[in-house]
């Protein structure tokens, strides 16, 4: 009897546990989700300034909007994997009409969702230090043969 007792507590600890989880803003139950590059910007003011004014990452899902009515749905769904954020992840880019601050290759391409990092302030809740094997997934040879293969790891806001 002690011990069904003692198992019924504990699943309803564990229930209380998550059930309060599942109320922490930007935390779904895969993790921290994607809040756009604007709120970087709230702290990280000059990168997100040069980022605005310099990166074509800031403007890259204009090449898609051009070429949107030429693309099948497939074809359309490879170019949102690098044009956008977050695309096909937990509160990633879904439309421009839905997450249209997620309508770029913004910070978090690069850096990782940013929402837990962005609330705490905690460097270590966002992916800081790049490597080029950060830029491979959609700066590779395969991907843009025909655009022009650049392996620019800082060619962003930094």
């Amino acid at each position: 009897m002690l011990d069904t007792l003692r198992t019924a507590l504990i699943l309803i600890a564990f229930t209380i546990a998550l059930l309060m989880l599942a109320d922490v803003p930007g935390l779904t139950a895969q993790g921290p989700t994607y809040v756009g590059s604007e709120a970087c910007g709230q702290c990280h003011a000059e990168q997100y300034k040069r980022y605005s004014k310099d990166s074509k990452k800031a403007r890259s899902s204009q090449h898609v909007t051009r070429m949107v009515t030429d693309l099948k749905p497939n074809e359309l769904a490879k170019c949102f994997e690098c044009h956008v954020t977050g695309y096909g992840q937990p509160g990633g880019f879904v439309s421009f009409e839905q997450t249209p601050h997620l309508a770029n290759a913004g910070c978090e391409v690069c850096h990782g969702p940013g929402s837990l990092h962005a609330e705490s302030g905690d460097p270590s809740l966002i992916k800081s230090t790049l490597t080029l094997k950060d830029c491979e997934g959609c700066h590779n040879e395969e991907r843009v043969a025909s655009f022009g293969f650049k392996p620019l790891i800082h060619a962003g806001a930094h």
